[in-house]
């Protein structure tokens, strides 16, 4: 490992220079024709192989339906040119909820949700020429769960030593049975929104993460390899049979979650930093047989003390400590995970992460990895909050703003650990500095009085 570091190359000569010096193998192609080449994903067809990352706002209105916020952050990512937009953590049961006003899809505010899947369609074939292809993310939080002001009710499927907080509560089997049919209603509520697709969330920790996870539960879904991936089978199955063949039923999940045997999954049992592809790849074969058709993998828990995991940084959020890595590194890990999980998945496309500390550079990054087969799409998670056209100013102007870029300072993130509503504080300051402010200054005193 190397030094961490922060951002400031001023070429793509300089950082192909930096990677060569690490001996990471990461390739930046110049040519950057593949990013507006189209590609199929289940009976549809993406316009150009850019993809939003389920990005979570913490801003829909009481009811879960899309607020003001909402709606412009999807309006900007509907001009912004993306072949695949990738809607945000949506609860499928009210308890599951990571913050009050987590979006949550029911049936009395379909309409408004069809409203707003209408909408994005409108405004992109008007912009751009074309629909994007709209998945929106089915998810259990879990561990997350703070349904009601800043009490969390963490629901967990096992007890971690390195993360509880002790007043986690073990769900029962029959309390994960239920849910298979919660996932069931959620997509049929989906299709009949509009939306293209759900995914079954099962990444950073949350509820479906972390039963991959459950090595010291018992009963159905603990132990085995068998049991501890039964939930996120079982609900693909059921969701695809629901839905139908012109619904795609997709997954982002975690390929190697970076924490100590039993609580991980993807690790070596000795060594949490090795990664042991024989349960993620798997696992991948299994989700594609029961009726995967869109997968983007990730790692890591961005709510614990190792987030460049998940999202290599120049700053981390405050009480996270410095990587004892170059972010380059950190990025070559998540590309080698991604390349693992495409291999397995055969023609089934797999969205990458990892891009957004690139900067301007991350296309040629992505144009080399899908021209390598590694992935099929590129995924902009921050970068999406700071930069929401970026796919519009390569595809027809050929390069990235360096001025509209995401610096990786972390402040969205700091705004979610502080329970409030997020997006990026540097390139939409006006909006987000305020809440900021306002949200940390809370956590402050809230901290002080415990």
């Amino acid at each position: 490992m190397s030094a961490h570091e922060k951002f400031g190359f001023k070429s793509l000569e300089e950082i192909r220079e930096k990677t060569q010096a690490l001996g990471l193998n990461i390739r930046y192609d110049e040519n950057l024709s593949v990013l507006g080449t189209p590609y199929r994903i289940g009976h549809l067809q993406a316009a150009n192989r850019f993809a939003v990352l389920p990005m979570e706002g913490c801003d829909s209105n009481t009811d879960g339906s899309p607020s003001k916020l909402v709606t412009d952050r999807y309006e900007k990512l509907a001009r912004g040119g993306y072949g695949l937009i990738w809607f945000e953590a949506n609860a499928i049961v009210p308890e599951g909820r990571a913050n009050e006003l987590q979006m949550m899809l029911t049936a009395s505010n379909v309409s408004k949700f069809r409203s707003l899947v209408q909408n994005v369609d409108s405004i992109s074939m008007k912009e751009n020429g074309f629909k994007p292809v709209k998945i929106l993310q089915l998810t259990h939080s879990g561990r997350y769960s703070r349904p009601e002001g800043h009490l969390a009710r963490p629901l967990v499927p096992q007890h971690d030593p390195y993360l509880d907080r002790g007043n986690e509560v073990i769900v029962s089997d029959e309390y994960l049975d239920s849910l298979v049919q919660r996932y069931v209603i959620s997509a049929l509520l989906a299709k009949e929104a509009g939306f293209d697709g759900v995914d079954i969330k099962a990444c950073h920790r949350y509820l479906m993460s972390e039963l991959l996870a459950s090595h010291t539960r018992e009963g159905r879904y603990g132990g085995s390899y068998e049991n501890r991936s039964r939930m996120l089978l079982t609900v693909i199955r059921e969701v695809r049979k629901a839905t139908g063949d012109d619904f795609i039923v997709a997954s982002r999940f975690n390929v190697f979650d970076a924490h100590p045997y039993p609580y991980g999954f993807g690790c070596d049992h000795d060594d949490m930093w090795k990664f042991d592809p024989q349960e993620p790849v798997r696992l991948v074969k299994d989700m594609v047989k029961a009726g995967v058709g869109l997968l983007s993998n990730s790692g890591g828990n961005p709510y614990y003390i190792y987030p460049q995991v998940t999202r290599p940084f120049d700053k981390s959020s405050y009480g996270i400590p410095t990587p004892e890595e170059h972010p380059l590194e950190s990025i070559q890990r998540l590309f080698y995970l991604t390349s693992v999980v495409q291999e397995a998945a055969g023609d089934v496309p797999v969205v990458g992460n990892g891009y957004s500390w690139l900067r301007n550079f991350l296309p040629y990054a992505a144009s080399a990895n899908i021209n390598d087969g590694r992935c099929r799409f590129v995924g902009l998670g921050r970068e999406s909050f700071a930069y929401p056209d970026a796919p519009a100013d390569v595809l027809k102007k050929g390069a990235m703003d360096p001025g509209k870029c995401c610096i990786t300072c972390s402040l969205c993130t700091q705004i979610m650990r502080d329970h409030g509503t997020t997006g990026c504080v540097i390139r939409n300051n006006k909006v987000y500095m305020p809440i900021y402010k306002k949200f940390n200054a809370e956590a402050v005193e809230r901290e002080h009085r415990t």
